[in-house]
């Protein structure tokens, strides 16, 4: 590749990954439980002012008769120094914080490299017990660095090389060393943009209770949506999982585009929780190089869920895994206390 191919208005990169956007929302399944979380980053002041994140999440049972129940709610409403330094200027947690809580470690601290670790020492009790408010919180330094995709619509870039990419290289399959973001960064002196496919709708009437409530987007916005279905096919089968993960962002014109998009299928076996098979569906991401960390999910059949966050912390790593399926992954680290509820 010698010559670079930044995205023209209204096209997208001629080397961009898969297109295959998921439509709508399956059905709720009897006797299941649904968690859903949107993390929702606006700028109000414009794409280079703060980022005013807004998180929401919902655990919903479905019972036998197809009734809903909703057994968890939580929020996080949060601003975040974005170009400065990225610090937690503000933080509100729903609901608020206990006499154990230590949620005053996470203000003031900047919302990437450290974080997760800091919110464990503040929350050690959910960390264990994978509350929806943890997960809301443990998903923020992601959320907010994804927030970032924003300027670089816009057409706003750091100064030529005021970012070393070289830093980056080998983190992940789309930053591995001759792909397309690094030979194209070296030349353009920043990281180069791509535009991912119109977002098909993912609510409709049909089935109201089937995500959480949650505020409008606005111009210059990211949306990080969740969902992860825990059901127990009829008989003496494994539990069946289904994790939906979507990164979209919504222009100053309104249009609602999607940059990362992965659907994780998955079956537990009864009473060990190991992982008896996992398969991922792509459905959109930025560069041709990326899907090849799909097949890395493989790594956790054989495994169980109950020290996922660490394993994925300290195993998965390099060109042969993507940031954002991993972060899919981490989130599955729910599912003891998801087959629990289901009644496993």
């Amino acid at each position: 590749m010698s010559a670079t191919h930044e995205t023209r208005p209204g096209g997208v990169h001629p080397r961009h990954g898969p297109h295959r956007p998921h439509a709508g929302t399956p059905s709720r399944r009897p006797r299941s439980l649904r968690r859903t979380t949107t993390h929702t980053s606006l700028r109000p002041d414009g794409p280079l002012g703060d980022v005013h994140l807004s998180a929401v999440g919902r655990d919903l049972w479905t019972g036998a008769d197809g009734r809903a129940q909703v057994r968890a709610r939580a929020g996080v409403d949060a601003v975040i120094s974005f170009i400065s330094d990225r610090s937690l200027r503000s933080l509100a947690v729903e609901p608020p914080a206990g006499p154990d809580d230590r949620l005053d470690l996470l203000e003031g601290r900047r919302v990437s490299s450290g974080f997760r670790r800091t919110l464990d020492e503040a929350l050690p009790a959910e960390t264990r017990a994978e509350s929806l408010r943890y997960q809301l919180l443990d998903d923020l330094p992601t959320a907010v660095l994804v927030s970032g995709y924003a300027m670089g619509a816009a057409g706003m870039h750091p100064p030529r090389r005021a970012f070393d990419v070289r830093a980056q290289a080998d983190i992940c399959s789309g930053w591995a060393t001759g792909a397309t973001i690094l030979v194209e960064a070296e030349q353009l002196g920043r990281v180069p943009h791509g535009t991912g496919p119109v977002a098909p709708l993912l609510v409709s009437d049909a089935d109201p209770d089937a995500w959480h409530s949650f505020g409008p987007m606005g111009p210059h916005s990211m949306r990080r949506w969740r969902r992860i279905d825990v059901w127990r096919p009829v008989g003496d089968g494994p539990f069946a999982v289904e994790a939906f993960f979507r990164d979209s962002h919504m222009d100053a014109a309104g249009a609602e585009t999607i940059v990362h998009e992965y659907l994780v299928r998955a079956a537990l076996r009864p009473g060990t929780l190991e992982f008896a098979d996992i398969e991922v569906d792509i459905g959109v991401l930025p560069w041709v190089e990326c899907p090849a960390a799909g097949a890395s999910a493989t790594r956790l059949i054989g495994t169980t869920p109950h020290d996922l966050r660490e394993r994925i912390r300290h195993e998965f790593t390099g060109t042969s895994t993507c940031t954002h399926l991993n972060d899919t992954l981490r989130a599955l680290a729910a599912l003891p206390y998801m087959v629990r509820a289901v009644g496993g």
